[in-house]
């Protein structure tokens, strides 16, 4: 008897909990689906990338490159390669930011919006078809990119941002439509649409706490005994 009722409480808070946690479990394994369609590679839009192979420095270049005697920023490392065929040298500092040389020390701008067009139509599957470019400050950028680093954005026809960093000449990152919409589920899928990024809050936990208690409950009701009923013949 006291088996039989323990159970119908454990049926009752299965009932109320599943109001609660219901659409949660839903949005969790809807968003999961979406997510696992496409393989990372792809979301990432490394399928875009195109193997460009590297070009030698030349043998007679001759490279004088020195940080400013006042510079007190620490230096991470410092490399040179050859890009668009002419040699330049990268100093990326502790902080990120990054000064580009040419051989003779003279420092280079910033990366302008024709050189980038040509980084991304050089490197990029489809980068010949350009419709739009966005400068972006390092304290300003974009939605699909979140990252302090000032770049370019470069729209493609088919709807992928290439983002090229104005101080690092580099492509920073490929973010395909199927990107956003994989970020947009992320969001979704740890409750948190404002930055993506916090996979531990308090809404969260409670939510999850609650699903697995009431997962638990369920499986408890599957060795839940019922009484056959008895039909009485007319």
């Amino acid at each position: 008897m006291g088996q039989q009722r323990a159970m119908r409480r454990f049926a009752a808070w299965h009932i109320w909990l599943g109001w609660p946690v219901g659409l949660p479990i839903l949005m969790w394994t809807l968003t999961g689906l979406v997510m696992v369609i496409k393989p990372m590679e792809e979301v990432r839009g490394n399928h875009l990338r195109k193997d460009v192979a590297e070009s030698a420095i030349p043998s007679d270049t001759n490279i004088s490159v020195s940080l400013p005697s006042d510079s007190t920023d620490p230096v991470r490392s410092v490399t040179t390669q050859v890009e668009r065929g002419e040699t330049v040298t990268r100093i990326t500092h502790m902080d990120g930011t990054s000064e580009r040389f040419r051989p003779d020390g003279t420092k280079m701008s910033p990366l302008s919006e024709v050189e980038a067009r040509m980084i991304v139509d050089e490197n990029i599957v489809g980068g010949d078809k350009i419709v739009s470019s966005k400068r972006f400050a390092a304290d300003e950028p974009p939605s699909d990119f979140r990252r302090p680093v000032p770049v370019w954005q470069i729209g493609l026809q088919d709807g992928t941002h290439v983002y090229v960093g104005t101080q690092t000449g580099a492509i920073e990152a490929v973010r395909t439509r199927w990107w956003r919409t994989f970020g947009f589920m992320w969001g979704l899928h740890i409750m948190d649409l404002e930055t993506r990024e916090d996979t531990s809050h308090p809404t969260l936990i409670l939510f999850a706490s609650l699903s697995v208690i009431g997962s638990l409950l369920g499986c408890v009701l599957l060795f839940r005994r019922r009484k056959g009923r008895v039909r009485v013949a007319a």
